[in-house]
């Protein structure tokens, strides 16, 4: 049997960087790799309560509208042998956002569509990369369910 686990939330963050819509992305310590922002869910917390405190300890962005993707990265973890399921959520800042990186990351990019898949490894990041972008950036006006109100 292989298990199925959700213990991890990630997102993808835009902004206008100079007028055209960007997202953001990381370099971790760990595996010298760029990505999006992610974590783990801590006791008590919900999925979206777990990326709004990840994005503020990566980055100290807290000023955001939060929708969910609508989109699962999952993918296999042979050393644990298990399934990951990460539930996705986008993450829109205010034009020109700055960025104070903790511990975790080396350098961060604000990247358009193409720049990013350029940086990003692995195939399951571009899909999800694809998905926001067609869903989330390159549309007249979201949908008004993916919206998540931020109540306690």
């Amino acid at each position: 049997m292989i298990p199925v686990q959700a213990t991890h939330t990630s997102g993808v963050v835009i902004s206008k960087i100079d007028g055209v819509d960007k997202m953001l992305l990381l370099k971790r310590v760990n595996g010298g790799y760029w990505c999006h922002v992610a974590g783990g869910v801590e006791a008590g917390e919900t999925g979206w309560q777990t990326i709004l405190r990840e994005l503020k300890e990566e980055t100290q962005i807290d000023d955001v509208e939060l929708h969910t993707a609508d989109f699962l990265e999952q993918f296999y973890e042979a050393k644990n042998n298990r399934i990951m399921v990460i539930p996705c959520f986008v993450l829109f800042c205010p034009p020109n956002q700055s960025v104070v990186l903790n511990e975790e990351h080396t350098e961060y990019c604000w990247c358009t569509l193409e720049e990013a898949k350029r940086l990003a490894p692995f195939a399951n990041q571009h899909h999800l990369y694809e998905h926001v972008w067609r869903h989330y950036v390159d549309v007249e006006s979201l949908t008004p369910f993916t919206l998540i109100e931020q109540t306690d």
